[in-house]
């Protein structure tokens, strides 16, 4: 089939479509050309917007960053204190990764391409700070850099073993044990973080998060694609 080009096709048009078809057909399994096709759209033209696949990525990835912490804190509240939420939100990604194909590959594209790697460390970065910043008083903005380049590699780890022989909870508990020890978090502390965090019901947790993301996405204004888009 022959499309016409669109000339008015917006850059928030394209992330929605982008955005309906990474959640249902999979990421990988979505090209450039079938996102271009879905908007009866120039490829070329799309490209002029987005260069590749991962910049699309790169948007929807800041957009779930923030969503999904905000969301896991309302869930997970501690008062002044979010150390469980950051332990909840690993648990829920990994839980979504164990239970959804379209998911796991959505999250391990986004751990294993440089531009949308560069955002997740950024976001966690700023967070560990204000959640670890008790633990480690004196640490520099350079240590709290190096420490979240092993906290994302276990975190990748976690996502992408899923389906492994190894029983989820145990994945779950070893990873989060190994970040809260990285961030100096005390023995005490990290056993009863934990074991909260293997009592909840993550799953349940994690398939909301998926599906009223989902719903966000959809139902977000032209504006707050602007607003990420410079970024």
């Amino acid at each position: 089939m022959t499309h016409r080009r669109r000339v008015n096709t917006t850059k928030y048009e394209i992330i929605q479509a982008a955005s309906k078809a990474f959640m249902e057909q999979g990421y990988t399994a979505t090209s450039i050309r079938s996102i271009a096709a879905e908007l009866d759209m120039n490829a070329g033209l799309l490209m002029y917007h987005f260069p590749t696949k991962e910049h699309l990525l790169a948007v929807l990835v800041e957009m779930l960053c923030d969503f999904q912490w905000q969301m896991i804190k309302n869930m997970v509240d501690e008062g002044k204190s979010s150390l469980l939420a950051v332990c909840m939100e690993l648990a829920t990604m990994a839980a979504m990764c164990e239970d959804d194909e379209i998911a796991k590959d959505f999250y391990l594209s986004a751990y294993s391409n440089s531009l949308t790697l560069g955002i997740i460390r950024k976001n966690d970065i700023r967070r560990a700070k204000m959640v670890f910043g008790e633990y480690c008083p004196d640490w520099t903005d350079q240590q709290f850099a190096e420490a979240e380049i092993l906290v994302s590699g276990t975190e990748y780890a976690t996502l992408m073993t899923a389906g492994d022989e190894v029983p989820l909870e145990v994945r779950i508990a070893g990873a989060l044990n190994s970040i809260l020890l990285t961030f100096n978090v005390p023995e005490e502390t990290r056993r009863i973080k934990i074991d909260k965090i293997m009592a909840m019901d993550y799953h349940g947790i994690g398939k909301r998060i998926l599906g009223e993301f989902k719903e966000y996405v959809d139902e977000t204004n032209e504006q707050v694609f602007e607003d990420l888009l410079k970024k």
